[in-house]
């Protein structure tokens, strides 16, 4: 080229340089690239800021972590722009744990419910760091794929993140905005109880124990996956132990539930307008719960011994206390037997002894049948010789002129013929004694204790054994179901699924309530005392029968040991099963504990019919098969009973027709049929007695209580029928109870109206038992906890232990009712010990 040519293209060029570039058109940024903004960031500050889908803004903290302190960090966001079908997503990259989430925040309720919140606040998991000091990285990114959106970003420093133990710390929480803290054991405390309590029932809340592990599970739809968890109202309450967690540490989580119902509470009004869609979520607003933490050592392994020692010596005073009863009776006796024997001295003046029968002189009331001793005496209380020698003075106002003088003139009733369990069990078929007459109004324990006595004997046996086979085989499998139910409680770390009262349930070993399992142990303990009580009765009497002893074979009441083997059988049973119901009390398992009640009732309500029908009481298959039936309609009413009228109107109809032919066994005494006549004889009855003539009732004392009896039942029956309880396993069992008091009742207004008396033990025993039944109660009503309601529910009944620190209100009861039930045993073992000189011909049936 040459120079001009050169020249003018220089020229051109440096024109074209001087000249304004053309306008430039801006280009999308290539797919995956973004426009990345980091800035240093500061804590305490707001950031309030804008993101779209080609920007990326990174946030970069710092902070300097001690190794003896630990310091919460709390990210909290709010989006200001309403795009939920595009949310911003928030990503926190720590040193060892990445968190996530989008704004606005989408948790998910009951059937498949969605909600969404704007405002979101987490706490980060803080890492373990080696070193005595360190400054810690951790960043922030935003990003969206939405055009424009605007939001508020704030870091801020959690105070008292690390709980102090017995300081109470208040703070607030949402569904969207948990909260955690941490705990670190003391060095001395190996065990510490975590209370959270609110002022507010709803919203509902769960609490979590979790360990120091990153991440923490702090949402409603996660917070279930590790740790402990209970749903809580008012009080929340979980003990927890040093040995479960290998850094002596932990989190104690709290998450706000999307909706109420896990609580017992309403399920919202789910609002959807006609151009919405079922899938949008709803917007709660402010939906935040006011609550209170405070974490304090829970008992020490010295208050453990201390505790079971108590338990122990509470019930083993007891047989302390039989066997001096026992040696004080001994005693007595011995002395009884030497002034007898000084009465019979020639150089006595033989006027002292005038009236007192030659039998009664020479024999005790066959030596040793006292009050559950193993010692002696039917004449065991106070009045001694006095009661004696008036006993022969004073006839008893039914005894009539007959002396004991001639009881052993007379024919032995009972054969000694080999005779079959079954040969007879109604009075029809013993029509063939000529000294039973059926047209008199009044019978005697004689009339009705005619069978062999070796037949009766294993008549009885028979309660025992079978109740200890039914021991055995229900007592099993409900050893093994409550096991697995405290493993599933262990594996899954969910503890509503068992109704403790967690404000006083103290681990031993796999259990979480011991006391409750410990304080069942007064109903075996006092069961086998019982069982040793009768055992040495039953030798005592078999003693005298060998002898020919004239007041065994025929004086009293006639002495049938099976059943009380079969009551202090069931009572050690229902310690047993109470304990297995304790090991997780909740609405599937409750018939554990009651089963062995209904049995106990209905021993009592037998053995009380036995004393004075003998031989026609109800054989133990007929009368087990009755109880089966019983704890059949336990079970079909704790599963379909609840609000099912029908099963309410069924079950009325029977307790009525029930009390009704009970009611006639008692008032004819056992002499009446049930058969295809029974109406025709009815109808026949009323005829005669209130139509063509009205006369009144030939027992009028029976037919008074009877009456009564029948109004109770009636109105009991009306109770379930309108207002049908929830827990009706408890409702069958107050009618048992009740119909055991009104015939207990019944029995001893009977007896005294008959002329008989109750001497001082059995009367002592009524009394103490009485006032120990009295505040029994007052314990049992106390009401810790109830599986009627939620779990959530049930602990807003929760209390602390009021004994040693270790026992509760319901373990108070299981103390006394222990005791109580043992009472009532003797009441019933004791209660015609004043008949055991009267003949069995002048002792009334009723």
């Amino acid at each position: 080229m040459s120079r001009s040519g050169a020249a003018v293209l220089g020229w051109a060029l440096l024109a074209g340089a001087l000249l304004p570039p053309p306008p430039v058109r801006p280009q999308p940024l290539p797919h995956g690239q973004r426009d990345v903004h980091q800035k240093e960031a500061q804590f305490n500050t707001t950031y309030i800021d804008w993101v779209d889908g080609n920007l990326l803004n990174i946030y970069a903290f710092n902070h300097s972590v001690r190794r003896s302190t630990t310091e919460g960090v709390r990210v909290s966001v709010n989006v200001l722009s309403n795009q939920k079908d595009q949310p911003v997503l928030f990503v926190v990259r720590q040193k060892e744990a990445v968190v996530s989430f989008q704004v606005p925040l989408i948790l998910r309720g009951l059937y498949q419910r969605k909600y969404a919140y704007q405002e979101v606040s987490r706490t980060l998991c803080q890492p373990q760091t080696k070193s005595e000091m360190e400054t810690q990285y951790f960043f922030v990114d935003v990003s969206t794929l939405s055009d424009n959106t605007s939001y508020q970003l704030r870091v801020t420093r959690v105070e008292n993140f690390v709980l102090r133990t017995n300081v109470r710390f208040s703070f607030n929480a949402t569904a969207a905005q948990p909260q955690y803290f941490k705990y670190e054991f003391p060095e001395e405390v190996d065990s510490v109880i975590v209370k959270v309590t609110s002022p507010m029932a709803f919203p509902c809340s769960v609490i979590s124990i979790q360990d120091i592990l990153c991440p923490v599970y702090d949402l409603d739809n996660n917070v279930a996956f590790i740790g402990m968890y209970q749903t809580m109202t008012k009080k929340a309450a979980i003990t927890v132990q040093k040995k479960d967690f290998p850094s002596h540490s932990f989190y104690v989580v709290v998450v706000v539930k999307t909706e109420d119902e896990a609580c017992g509470g309403p399920l919202p009004y789910y609002p959807l307008s006609k151009n919405a869609s079922p899938d949008e979520p709803v917007d709660q607003h402010n939906r935040q719960k006011i609550l209170e933490v405070m974490v304090s050592p829970a008992i020490t392994s010295e208050a453990y011994v201390r505790s079971v020692l108590f338990c122990l010596g509470i019930f083993l005073s007891f047989y302390i206390l039989t066997l001096l009863i026992a040696c004080w009776e001994s005693c007595r006796q011995h002395k009884k037997k030497g002034l007898l024997a000084a009465m019979d001295s020639p150089s006595l003046d033989t006027g002292h002894s005038r009236g007192i029968p030659e039998s009664f002189l020479n024999h005790g009331p066959y030596d040793s049948y006292g009050y559950g001793s193993f010692g002696n005496g039917s004449s065991s209380s106070t009045e001694g010789i006095t009661d004696s020698l008036a006993s022969a003075e004073v006839s008893y106002s039914y005894v009539g002129e007959r002396s004991l003088e001639n009881v052993a003139s007379r024919p032995r009733l009972d054969s000694l013929s080999s005779v079959e369990e079954d040969d007879y069990d109604t009075l029809a078929d013993i029509d063939y004694d000529k000294n039973v007459i059926r047209t008199k109004q009044y019978l005697c324990v004689a009339d009705l204790a005619r069978k062999d006595k070796r037949v009766l004997r294993k008549k009885y046996q028979i309660y025992f054994w079978n109740i200890a086979t039914i021991a055995v085989f229900y007592a099993l499998p409900v050893i093994q179901l409550v096991i697995t139910y405290q493993t599933v409680v262990n594996v899954t770390g969910n503890q509503d699924i068992c109704y403790y009262n967690f404000l006083c349930a103290h681990p031993l070993g796999n259990l979480s309530a011991f006391n409750n399992i410990l304080s069942n142990l007064g109903y075996v303990l006092l069961g086998l005392l019982f069982l040793l009580i009768i055992l040495q009765r039953e030798i005592n009497y078999n003693r005298a029968l060998l002898r020919n002893d004239t007041h065994a074979l025929e004086c009293g009441i006639p002495k049938h040991f099976g059943l009380f083997y079969a009551m202090g059988t069931a009572l050690m049973m229902e310690g047993l099963l109470s304990a297995c119901y304790h090991v997780c009390p909740n609405y599937t398992n409750f018939q554990f504990d009651t089963s062995f009640m209904y049995m106990i009732a209905g021993l009592c309500m037998l053995k009380l019919y036995q004393k004075r029908h003998p031989d026609i009481n109800a054989s133990a298959y007929s009368a087990y098969a009755c109880l089966a039936l019983v704890i059949f309609f336990s079970v079909v009413g704790v599963v379909f009973g609840k609000g099912n009228t029908a099963f309410w109107i069924v079950f009325s109809v029977i307790h009525i027709v029930a009390t009704l032919l009970l009611s006639t066994q008692l008032y004819y005494m056992g002499r009446w049929k049930l058969d295809s006549g029974i109406l025709r004889r009815i109808l026949h009855v009323l005829y005669t007695d209130c139509v063509r003539q009205c006369s009144g009732p030939m027992y009028v004392d029976r037919m008074v209580l009877l009456v009564m009896g029948n109004i109770i039942n009636w109105s009991l029956a009306a109770y379930g029928l309108i207002v049908r309880p929830n827990d009706f396993a408890s409702y069958l069992l107050a009618i048992g109870i009740c119909n055991l008091l009104l015939y207990f009742a019944f029995y001893i207004i009977m007896k005294l109206r008959s002329g008989e008396r109750i001497k001082l033990i059995p009367l002592l025993c009524i009394i103490s038992t009485s006032v120990v039944w009295g505040f029994a109660l007052f314990f049992f009503f106390q009401g810790l906890s109830t599986w009627q309601k939620t779990p959530a529910e049930s602990r807003e009944h929760n209390r602390d232990c009021i004994l040693l620190d270790f026992f509760d209100d319901h373990d108070i009861w299981h103390f006394l009712s222990s005791i109580a039930m043992f009472g009532s045993f003797l009441v019933l073992l004791t209660l015609d010990d004043d008949l055991d000189c009267v003949q069995r011909d002048k002792i009334y049936v009723f």
